[in-house]
């Protein structure tokens, strides 16, 4: 008899702050995570070819050998991607990215340490469903969720292709398009009182409370908390609808706006 499929993803993908992805490994087989991450790079080639990745091991009981993270970081330039540093782990990590010519990046680590430090275990795989995104993401972080501390920021003008618009540790407002190719972020939820064509990401730090509401949803991509979904993965009938999006659990979820 053969052996049963194994439908578990050995990495997962999350975009992080100013749209860089965060690879955490959480099964070290190189060829796996090559053709996964070939496979994203297919499906949404404007999003992912040539993008910069942050490889995080922490998901992993102990590191690979040199020779072979080495290997898993050409296979995934072979895909289509630039690994570009290591996630923040332990001493060991960093004399471990020492040796393979890469600096760490603390920041995109946060959102998988608990409250009191000790990192979180490595995910069980979010059940892909219809209308629903491939849950490429490890899990929400349990310290509580990041409150906007500043009043929301308005953007009163166009976000035209090309420019990127963050609103730190707040609620971003755009009154008017945010057009392909151009990008607006908040750690806070994300308002578009017009068209949402290129990408959105709302708890950019990790807030899993934030929300995404547009008027007009042709987006290249949306993002809560990390969580994702490209443009060919959106419900067909809500292409041009007032939509909100969220985050359920582990599944980043849309919806018509009533």
């Amino acid at each position: 008899m053969s052996a049963a499929p194994n439908y578990e993803q050995a990495g997962d993908l999350k975009i992080g702050q100013v749209g860089i992805a965060n690879l955490r490994v959480r099964s070290f087989d190189v060829a796996r995570l090559g053709d996964e991450m070939r496979e994203r790079v297919q499906r949404a080639p404007a999003l992912f070819r040539r993008a910069a990745v942050i490889v995080d091991f922490g998901g992993l009981t102990n590191l690979p050998s040199i020779e072979d993270a080495r290997a898993l970081l050409a296979a995934l330039r072979e895909a289509g991607v630039i690994p570009v540093a290591l996630a923040y782990g332990t001493s060991e990590n960093d004399t471990f990215a020492e040796a393979l010519d890469l600096p760490t990046l603390a920041k995109f680590r946060a959102q998988y340490e608990r409250a009191g430090g000790d990192v979180a275990p490595a995910p069980a795989p979010a059940v892909p469903a219809a209308a629903e995104s491939r849950a490429a993401a490890a899990p929400a972080p349990a310290a509580v969720p990041v409150i906007a501390a500043e009043p929301g920021l308005v953007m009163t003008k166009p976000v035209r292709s090309g420019q990127q618009v963050y609103a730190e540790q707040r609620d971003l407002t755009v009154v008017g398009t945010v057009g392909a190719g151009a990008e607006v972020m908040a750690d806070g939820s994300v308002h578009i009182y017009g068209s949402l064509r290129g990408r959105a990401l709302a708890g950019a730090q990790g807030n899993t409370q934030a929300r995404i509401f547009c008027q007009e949803f042709h987006a290249e991509l949306v993002a809560v908390a990390g969580h994702y979904i490209v443009a060919d993965e959106a419900p067909a009938h809500l292409i041009g609808k007032p939509v909100q999006v969220w985050l359920d659990h582990e599944t980043l979820r849309i919806a018509a706006l009533d």
